[in-house]
């Protein structure tokens, strides 16, 4: 059996991310798409994208970039560092490059130099990392920035959902990016700001990212089925760490 499935932000959760491919019971013929943050948070950043690589050989995988896979993509490009990088992750994943000995793998700094801003499946679903303004769709948006920062599709997205369509007017007031698209699958913003660490849907668009980079857990999901499965609390597989808290 062929699946599709998609993965929220790890944020250096590599023991995380072994339970949730082991739970779902991944095997080559699965598609795997990451939403993107595979980095800063818990201590095993280098790790992670060790094993990412080698799921790319194994499976047919979609890697989508997040805001701090800009930053670390950059770091190891270019030596480039920031406050706001190193505050909130940063830091920890430059440990993890050098004490596990990655830093100098060309394979590492390559997979960051081709991850994407988007994926469009054959059947227009969209997955990304945060979102996309633009009116016309996520290939026509302006700043390439908001693919890994913007959180209004989520927010426009929790208000569409409590809107009827019992008039015109309300029929109207549905923001039009939706439309393009029969599904969208963002990380970014955590479940868990919702008091909640299981995937959560407002009108088409399903957030996958249930808290790993803080006290919620890591989740992969099918998306034809909605089944999904779920590591444990990442501080539960890092207990001498705080992750992002």
């Amino acid at each position: 059996m062929k699946r599709t499935l998609v993965i929220g932000d790890i944020h250096g959760g590599y023991k995380a991310l072994l339970q949730v491919l082991e739970s779902a019971k991944v095997t080559s013929n699965d598609t795997l798409i990451f939403l993107g943050d595979y980095v800063d948070g818990w201590s095993e950043s280098a790790e992670t994208i060790e094993k990412l690589i080698e799921l790319s050989i194994s499976n047919t995988c979609v890697f989508i970039r997040g805001n701090h896979d800009l930053w670390c993509g950059l770091w190891l490009e270019k030596g480039v560092t920031n406050p706001i990088w190193l505050e909130h992750g940063g830091k920890e994943t430059i440990n993890s490059y050098i004490q596990s000995g990655y830093l100098s793998k060309n394979t590492h700094k390559k997979f960051f130099e081709t991850l994407h801003n988007y994926y469009i499946d054959e059947k227009e679903r969209l997955f990304l990392h945060a979102g996309f303004t633009s009116m016309h769709g996520a290939g026509n948006e302006e700043y390439e920035s908001n693919y890994y920062w913007d959180r209004t599709l989520w927010e426009a997205a929790l208000l569409a959902d409590k809107v009827e369509e019992k008039t015109l007017e309300d029929i109207l007031t549905k923001p039009k990016r939706f439309n393009y698209y029969k599904e969208i699958y963002i990380g970014h913003t955590p479940t868990t700001n919702y008091n909640k660490d299981t995937p959560i849907k407002a009108h088409n668009v399903w957030n996958i990212d249930t808290g790993a980079a803080f006290k919620g857990k890591l989740t992969i999901l099918d998306i034809d089925t909605k089944e999904f499965w779920q590591s444990e609390p990442l501080p539960y597989l890092y207990p001498d760490e705080r992750g992002r808290n």
